[in-house]
């Protein structure tokens, strides 16, 4: 059994549902869209109760490059009855739990979504210039081959778990398992969790809220100089805009790279309303004597060991600035460690047609490509080190895929801005009169 269309996006994350919200209105373009679970949940371990995007309501699917369309987030909001309980909270940011809810929403009113679909193979045909998909049917083992002159790649980033910590054993878990895990985290006698970010902070506060009668030692270690805020005043938001996409992709690899490093607080940072309440929270707690916490800043994490006798782990620490080397010894262990991109597996039957850099990353197109022909393959997130901080961010979704679909049918269906922000990022040309 085999199928032909337009293209065939591959994993559905936001950004492929946001291309498939998209798509569907247009008559003369058809798109297949397939993922290998049996229904959307965006980041299920971190749904924590009360826990906010850190992007606006517009940051939807589809508002910022379609405002009148019907799988918007305040239509989602009319439809289930909370648009005037939204109003009334005046509030710009959803509810994380809200936002995979409205995901799943919009996933159900799409006749191009199939679901239970994994990709295990990709193929190209010089002949015909068709791209061939195999999926198997992940309850049946049916496999299925599916036709198309074009693909979107949109697996997501994949959590990352550091070389100390591979192949450890015992219970350890990264974030992104979190909720499923809490209860038998909180009847341990102590937790550390590792890492920077969001993530990190918000299930740091998530066990303090506890911690005095659950009785438990909490430890987070980050190998930060500080518990870093994420930066959101106005003019830096000016960086996730297409001016800012063209400056970045324009500058040398070597120093995007470079950069790459440098800008992690606009969009690894952590909420500074969070980090407020972490503070006050450990002030509260602290009135009645001292809290049984740490929190270690310039912190490293080099190697980690787990005695499944006691159940407990061992991690060695490097406090980086005073150059010591130190030990903690945990039974609970959360890795709030992040997600790297990789390549996905079943692309490797085409990668002599994709385009890698000096690093071996995908070497993206200012326009999302990363095939030979520069209009083939595109990639959905993946692509910090070509596109800066308008990669992950939820906002630039719509535009990033107002362009794709701009490139597959040859025309603008939906306006491409050009230029937005007030400053000007790099040098202007032929100097200021």
């Amino acid at each position: 059994m085999s199928t032909q269309h337009d293209f065939i996006a591959i994993g559905l994350g936001p950004f492929n549902l946001g291309l498939a919200c998209l798509t569907e209105p247009i008559d003369d373009l058809d798109g297949l869209f397939l993922e290998s679970r049996s229904e959307f949940d965006w980041h299920p371990g971190m749904l924590l109760e009360g826990v906010t995007l850190q992007t606006p309501f517009m940051a939807d699917l589809v508002t910022l490059a379609d405002p009148t369309s019907p799988y918007s987030f305040l239509n989602y909001l009319k439809e289930s009855g909370r648009l005037y309980p939204f109003y009334i909270r005046e509030n710009f940011y959803p509810l994380r739990s809200e936002y995979n809810a409205y995901c799943r929403w919009a996933a159900a009113r799409l006749s191009s979504v199939r679901f239970g679909r994994e990709a295990v193979a990709t193929s190209y045909d010089e002949t015909d210039g068709l791209y061939t998909v195999t999926t198997r049917d992940t309850a049946t083992g049916e496999r299925t081959e599916h036709r198309a002159p074009r693909l979107v790649i949109g697996t997501g980033t994949p959590p990352y778990v550091p070389e100390a910590c591979e192949g450890l054993g015992g219970d350890a878990i990264h974030n992104s398992r979190y909720l499923e895990h809490r209860e038998a985290l909180k009847a341990k006698r102590s937790v550390t969790v590792v890492g920077s970010g969001q993530s990190a902070a918000e299930i740091y506060h998530d066990l303090l809220s506890e911690i005095d009668t659950r009785g438990y030692r909490l430890n987070w270690v980050t190998r930060s100089p500080r518990f870093f805020p994420l930066e959101y005043t106005k003019l830096t938001l000016e960086m996730t805009s297409p001016d800012y996409i063209d400056y970045f992709h324009a500058l040398p690899e070597a120093t995007r790279h470079r950069l790459e490093g440098e800008q992690k607080g606009l969009f690894k940072g952590i909420d500074s309303e969070l980090i407020n309440d972490i503070f006050d929270l450990l002030y509260a707690k602290s009135v009645t004597g001292p809290v049984p916490t740490r929190l270690l800043t310039n912190t490293a994490l080099t190697s980690a060991s787990h005695d499944e006798a006691s159940g407990t782990y061992t991690l060695g620490l490097h406090q980086v600035e005073q150059d010591k080397e130190f030990t903690l010894t945990t039974e609970g262990l959360i890795l709030a460690t992040g997600y790297r991109h990789r390549v996905p597996a079943f692309l490797d039957g085409i990668r002599d047609r994709l385009r890698f850099d000096g690093s071996g990353r995908f070497d993206v197109t200012r326009d999302y490509a990363i095939d030979v022909t520069g209009h083939g393959v595109f990639l959905q997130n993946g692509a910090v080190h070509t596109h800066s901080v308008t990669s992950p961010d939820l906002g630039m979704g719509p535009y990033r895929n107002a362009c794709v679909i701009r490139d597959i049918l040859g025309r603008e269906v939906y306006p491409v801005e050009k230029s937005i922000a007030f400053q000007d990022f790099g040098a202007p040309e032929g100097g200021i009169a």
